[in-house]
């Protein structure tokens, strides 16, 4: 426990914010899944899923006629081929970077993220929306959304621990608006292919959030326990 505290007194500003969005991410997925289940999500669900589409014609999305070639391909970047190899790509820039503790945990991290987000999609069943016609096959069930769950925990996680190593603020400001774009935008585009209810979207931004900020807590805990034997043992003797 006196590590703990201590960790988070070193730590404060990142530690306190990490707790707190953590915090945050639990309880607005708890939230969510108890207004889904309690169906109060329903009327906006459709209506946004509606406005999305032409009027008088569901199948068609609104705006220009490259929209939903480009709206598939930006989904793809919640893939499980696409993730995967992100996170591959990164884990290997770690590892030769000599990062390799954090290569690993990364490689935990978002292993037990897919788990865990496949987990949460069989404990709630919920159906997909039909609401409007579907721009692409699926196949799962719908709460939370898989590709927004797994976008926000990979792109979140690989950007707080590329965060950790790297020098100066304006590269982490961009390491993290970046992670955090391409987390909102994977998100978007279910709700515009109308294979998610807007709710199922948010309910996987709240749950990657908390996970990833879960997983900066833990490596940034174990790094300093790590690192305190050998600061100890480099201590001149009295």
């Amino acid at each position: 426990m006196g590590r703990f505290i201590s960790f988070f007194r070193s730590w404060e500003p990142r530690a306190w914010a990490a707790l707190v969005l953590l915090t945050l991410g639990v309880w607005g997925a708890l939230a969510l899944a108890e207004a889904v289940r309690e169906g109060e999500t329903g009327r906006w669900d459709r209506w946004l899923l509606q406005l999305a589409r032409q009027p008088g014609d569901p199948g068609v999305l609104r705006g220009p006629r490259w929209l939903p070639e480009m709206v598939r391909d930006v989904t793809a970047l919640g893939s499980v081929v696409v993730l995967a190899l992100s996170t591959a790509g990164v884990v290997g820039f770690l590892w030769l970077l000599g990062k390799r503790w954090t290569a690993v945990f990364l490689t935990i991290a978002t292993a037990g993220g897919a788990l865990m987000a496949s987990g949460l999609k069989m404990l709630f069943s919920r159906a997909r929306p039909e609401v409007v016609p579907h721009l692409v096959h699926v196949y799962s069930s719908s709460f939370p959304s898989g590709h927004s769950m797994m976008a926000a925990i990979t792109y979140l996680t690989l950007g707080g621990m590329v965060m950790a190593v790297v020098e100066g603020r304006l590269l982490k400001m961009y390491v993290l608006g970046l992670a955090v774009a391409l987390s909102i935008l994977v998100g978007v585009s279910r709700v515009l292919l109308g294979v998610h209810y807007p709710s199922d979207v948010l309910a996987g931004w709240t749950i990657g959030l908390a996970w990833s900020e879960a997983c900066w807590l833990v490596h940034a805990w174990l790094t300093n326990r790590l690192r305190t034997p050998e600061k100890l043992q480099e201590s001149p003797s009295i």
